[in-house]
């Protein structure tokens, strides 16, 4: 995606959107965040705004399966994930952060009414997405 352009063909904007960063009370630099997004653009644009403010990115993954294969394998600090990866919910995958208490995130075109009650807690951002803001509220 062309740098400032916003409402793109995949419906989420850049990450130079022009409005201001929320304030961020802690920092993702050094850390190691898991990508779980199965549409390529996106999963690049986040892991992208993720590497600008510090992170290392585990993946992206693009399945479920994926995912908690990368999770078994690397060191993951805190996860951004798209709710539905290939026709697939990654909630089996928020459990498994949970268990591991490795803060997430979810990115979804879901609204939060469809999302099970037991995730409330977790911040989420429906596309179409401001990027920037993301790495200001994953909490690691």
């Amino acid at each position: 995606m062309t740098a400032g352009r916003k409402g793109g063909a995949r419906g989420y904007e850049s990450r130079d959107d022009p409005r201001p960063e929320p304030e961020t009370p802690f920092r993702i630099a050094g850390k190691r965040v898991l990508v779980a997004e199965d549409d390529y653009l996106i999963a690049k644009d986040v892991a992208a705004t993720l590497t600008e403010a510090g992170a290392t990115i585990v993946g992206p993954a693009a399945t479920v399966e994926a995912a908690v294969q990368l999770l078994e394998t690397e060191k993951v600090d805190g996860a951004v994930l798209d709710i539905n990866l290939e026709d697939e919910h990654v909630y089996r995958l928020a459990d498994e952060l949970t268990a591991r208490k490795v803060p997430y995130i979810f990115i979804t075109g879901y609204s939060r009414a469809t999302i099970p009650l037991r995730y409330a807690s977790v911040p989420l951002f429906e596309k179409p997405l401001v990027l920037r803001q993301i790495a200001g509220r994953l909490v690691l």
